[in-house]
């Protein structure tokens, strides 16, 4: 499988020892990160480079997921999400390695270098690349609703629009007061 990882400064000792590992394991790696250290560097440009290399690999019939990875993850996440086809879970755990792939069918995850010794963020990744999707209905459907909305802003209908339905927010005998806290 061809994996496409990314970080910036925070996962560049982390990034070279995971692309001995994955390719160890006969992967084909893929590095959209910075060549050398520099603290100033900045995770977007190189997440959304991965990213969108995933999306070209897998609409050309190229099996590949990507890795992208900083100080927590949560930015890198982020910048995945906006290229259109990727689906990128921020990843702390087994159980998260292993959902982001059965239900979401996420392409690409996302993993705190700073959170998590070399060795669990080993084991969460190889959990991603080796779990498949599912393809339960109901995961299938909603992942079509996300793309759906992603294609052209569709959603499903908003149930307290329907009529006769409670609005609690234009209701002024509720009893529900947002200034409350």
């Amino acid at each position: 499988m061809r994996i496409h990882i990314a970080t910036d400064h925070a996962g560049l000792e982390f990034s070279t020892q995971l692309q001995h590992h994955l390719a160890g394991q006969g992967h084909d790696v893929v590095d959209h990160g910075p060549v050398e250290y520099d603290p100033l560097d900045d995770y977007p440009a190189f997440c959304i480079r991965a990213a969108q290399a995933v999306v070209r690999d897998q609409e050309a019939g190229i099996e590949a997921l990507g890795v992208v990875f900083g100080g927590s993850g949560n930015g890198e996440q982020i910048a995945a999400n906006k290229v259109r086809g990727v689906r990128a879970a921020l990843v702390w755990s087994i159980a998260t390695a292993e959902l982001a792939r059965e239900h979401n069918d996420a392409n690409v995850i996302a993993i705190g270098a700073r959170q998590h010794t070399f060795e669990e963020a080993a084991s969460f990744i190889d959990r991603f690349i080796s779990t498949p999707f599912s393809n339960d209905e109901r995961h299938v459907r909603r992942i079509g609703q996300i793309a759906a909305f992603e294609a052209d802003g569709t959603l499903e209908p908003d149930p307290r629009a329907t009529a006769g339905g409670p609005d609690v927010l234009a209701d002024d005998s509720s009893s529900f007061d947002p200034e409350a806290g």
